[in-house]
């Protein structure tokens, strides 16, 4: 998604500059070309010398630097960029963008910038809440910025509360939202379920599967960058939840049969990556199950089948929607998978092996089989995040 972008990476002269290293390694293997501008306090806190090893690009600190590879230098990166963040952004770097004031490179930079610009403030809790820097922040919102805001936790200073600069990892993600990129999904709502269900036996005990939520999480976040408006439907996972997604959390079979349907007539697609329970307890005990007076344990639990979502999704299926299962199998895939298709009036499944040791539950990769009623394609080994804009390809063209 980022392969081959050009990303200009700010850094201002807060205690959270050092998290910003960590950035811009993960934009490089991510596939991204990055510059760095910096401010002279940032220097002090963190090297150019960093982020010149990290990015294989000189650092720029000083506007009248006379070794840089161009002439004019905030001038150039300005053009060359397609996205700036300023990470962390500081209540002096703040009130100065706000203000239009350029005394820096970074902020001479960021002044003839016309690329998507995002900043991260990071701060103690009174500078951030203190009426100044709001307005100053609703000021850079007016004008066009994207402002990421901050978390609430320790403060390097000593203090506990919000001004925490967001963590790399989670920049990375919004960046990757905002980055112009092909927007093949726009004015399309898309509908993901993901993650494992749990079926209560009594107030300690449930029934469950292995279902990490990796791939349906990819996919949601897929969708999102392409432009869609989306909805994920998600059981209890270990997983966070991409920005920019309306997330509804669900625990049963039933809670996710009531959130998918309650939703389904107004998506354009729907990608059910969930595993959903095929059967419940049959009676939920409201005390937790003791053993029998003789010490005996029970040797039977009796089941009953929950409700099929996808068969439900089939059969109501509105003109032109676009309904996407899953298939995970031991055995027979092809032919299991063909049968899904079929039975369940699904536009497109995509069928994976339990064997396969790159599949199968809570691994960081995939190997699919995309099965549609006029054919198959097989994918290699790649990432779930690889692998869900292969699904969501095949959906759009």
């Amino acid at each position: 998604m980022l392969q081959g972008k050009h990303i200009l990476l700010g850094v201002s002269g807060g205690i959270a500059a050092y998290k910003t290293a960590t950035l811009a390694s993960a934009l490089v293997k991510a596939g991204a070309e990055v510059r760095t501008v910096m401010t002279e306090n940032a220097t002090k806190l963190i090297s150019p010398v960093v982020f010149d090893n990290l990015t294989g690009n000189k650092t720029s600190t000083d506007v009248f630097d006379r070794t840089y590879r161009e002439k004019v230098s905030h001038i150039a990166n300005a053009a060359w960029a397609d996205l700036l963040i300023i990470a962390p952004a500081t209540a002096n770097v703040i009130a100065k963008l706000s203000h239009g004031i350029a005394d820096d490179m970074l902020t001479t930079t960021t002044l003839a910038c016309t690329c998507k610009k995002l900043i991260a403030p990071a701060m103690n809790t009174h500078m951030y809440e203190n009426p100044v820097t709001q307005d100053n922040i609703e000021m850079l919102k007016k004008y066009g910025f994207e402002v990421i805001e901050p978390d609430s936790g320790f403060l390097a200073c000593g203090t506990s509360g919000k001004g925490r600069m967001v963590e790399p990892e989670d920049l990375l993600e919004v960046i990757k939202h905002f980055v112009p990129c092909k927007k093949d999904l726009a004015g399309k709502r898309v509908l993901v379920t993901a993650g494992p269900t749990r079926e209560a036996l009594d107030p300690v005990r449930f029934l469950t599967n292995h279902s990490s939520g990796k791939m349906g999480y990819a996919l949601a976040q897929a969708a999102d960058v392409r432009g869609a408006q989306v909805t994920l439907v998600t059981g209890k996972t270990n997983l966070t939840p991409p920005p920019f997604v309306k997330v509804i959390e669900v625990e049963s079979a039933a809670e996710m049969f009531d959130a998918v349907t309650s939703h389904a007539a107004e998506c354009d697609i729907i990608i059910k990556a969930a595993a959903v329970a095929d059967y419940r307890p049959a009676n939920v005990s409201s005390e937790k199950i003791k053993k029998g007076a003789d010490g005996s344990d029970m040797t039977a639990i009796p089941l009953e089948r929950t409700k099929d979502i996808l068969a439900y999704l089939g059969e109501h299926k509105k003109e032109g929607q676009i309904l996407v299962g899953f298939a995970m199998e031991t055995e027979n895939l092809i032919e299991n998978a063909k049968q899904k298709l079929e039975k369940k009036n699904l536009d497109m499944i995509c069928a994976n092996s339990l064997r396969n040791p790159d599949a199968g539950f809570d691994t960081a990769t995939n190997v699919l089989t995309l099965l549609k009623k006029d054919g198959a394609k097989e994918l290699p080994v790649m990432t779930k995040r690889e692998a869900a804009d292969k699904i969501l390809d095949e959906i759009c063209y």
